[in-house]
């Protein structure tokens, strides 16, 4: 399935770039329903909705593979 935004990708690991993100949408909602286009603020909601969902409440990092921890290369 197609993602809007794929939080598995390493751009996203930053809380910083995640915030802007969504600080972003949140500014560009309200600048459309200041300028009184409700149907634009609406969509723009709806996205500012999905990226604080995706990127901040269900955000969930994968952990780096670490191919040292492998049985056979223990030391004895």
């Amino acid at each position: 399935m197609l993602k809007f935004i794929d939080p598995d990708h390493p751009f996203y690991r930053p809380l910083w770039i995640r915030l802007l993100i969504v600080a972003f949408c949140a500014a560009w909602t309200a600048v459309e329903f200041s300028s009184g286009q409700t149907v634009w603020g609406m969509i723009f909601l709806a996205v500012t909705a999905y990226a604080g969902c995706a990127l901040l409440i269900f955000y969930k990092p994968k952990q780096p593979a670490d191919d040292k921890t492998d049985a056979g290369d223990a030391p004895k």
